[in-house]
Protein backbone atom coordinates (compact mmCIF):
# COMPACT_ATOMS: atom_id res chain seq x y z
CA UNK A 1 0.00 0.00 0.00
CA UNK A 2 1.33 3.66 -0.93
CA UNK A 3 0.93 6.54 1.16
CA UNK A 4 -0.50 9.42 -0.63
CA UNK A 5 0.68 12.75 -1.60
CA UNK A 6 0.55 15.47 -4.49
CA UNK A 7 3.27 16.96 -5.44
CA UNK A 8 3.04 20.56 -7.92
CA UNK A 9 4.14 20.30 -11.49
CA UNK A 10 5.67 23.83 -11.24
CA UNK A 11 8.04 23.09 -7.83
CA UNK A 12 11.55 22.25 -9.17
CA UNK A 13 14.19 21.41 -6.19
CA UNK A 14 11.85 23.46 -3.88
CA UNK A 15 11.53 26.66 -5.86
CA UNK A 16 8.11 27.66 -7.76
CA UNK A 17 8.91 27.86 -11.62
CA UNK A 18 5.69 29.62 -11.99
CA UNK A 19 6.27 31.89 -9.13
CA UNK A 20 10.08 33.82 -10.15
CA UNK A 21 11.85 30.96 -8.79
CA UNK A 22 10.60 31.43 -5.02
CA UNK A 23 10.57 28.96 -2.46
CA UNK A 24 7.62 26.58 -3.01
CA UNK A 25 4.41 28.03 -0.61
CA UNK A 26 1.49 25.97 -1.53
CA UNK A 27 -0.99 28.48 -1.52
CA UNK A 28 0.84 31.79 -1.57
CA UNK A 29 -0.47 34.59 -4.14
CA UNK A 30 0.88 33.10 -7.97
CA UNK A 31 0.26 29.67 -6.66
CA UNK A 32 -1.66 26.97 -9.19
CA UNK A 33 -3.72 26.86 -5.45
CA UNK A 34 -4.22 30.69 -4.59
CA UNK A 35 -7.54 30.97 -3.80
CA UNK A 36 -8.99 27.97 -4.92
CA UNK A 37 -8.50 25.56 -2.13
CA UNK A 38 -8.79 25.93 1.69
CA UNK A 39 -5.99 25.45 3.65
CA UNK A 40 -5.18 25.12 7.17
CA UNK A 41 -3.39 28.18 7.21
CA UNK A 42 -6.43 30.64 7.40
CA UNK A 43 -3.80 33.37 6.63
CA UNK A 44 -3.88 31.53 2.74
CA UNK A 45 -7.61 31.31 3.06
CA UNK A 46 -8.01 35.34 2.49
CA UNK A 47 -8.58 35.13 -1.33
CA UNK A 48 -10.76 32.65 -1.47
CA UNK A 49 -13.35 34.07 1.47
CA UNK A 50 -13.01 36.80 -1.39
CA UNK A 51 -13.88 34.94 -4.66
CA UNK A 52 -16.65 33.67 -2.11
CA UNK A 53 -18.19 36.64 -0.74
CA UNK A 54 -18.84 38.07 -5.06
CA UNK A 55 -20.74 34.76 -5.96
CA UNK A 56 -23.91 35.71 -6.54
CA UNK A 57 -27.01 34.26 -4.23
CA UNK A 58 -29.09 31.71 -6.08
CA UNK A 59 -32.75 33.06 -6.45
CA UNK A 60 -34.70 29.83 -6.07
CA UNK A 61 -38.69 30.22 -8.50
CA UNK A 62 -41.38 29.46 -5.59
CA UNK A 63 -44.44 27.67 -7.07
CA UNK A 64 -47.58 29.12 -6.60
CA UNK A 65 -48.38 26.46 -4.52
CA UNK A 66 -44.89 27.40 -2.18
CA UNK A 67 -46.85 30.97 -1.62
CA UNK A 68 -50.44 29.55 -0.83
CA UNK A 69 -51.64 30.17 2.82
CA UNK A 70 -48.57 32.55 3.82
CA UNK A 71 -50.83 35.38 3.47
Amino acid sequence: MSSGGWSCPHEFEGKCSKVNKRPCDPGMKGCELYGRYAFFNDDKNERLRQKQERQPIPIVAMSEDDDAGKF
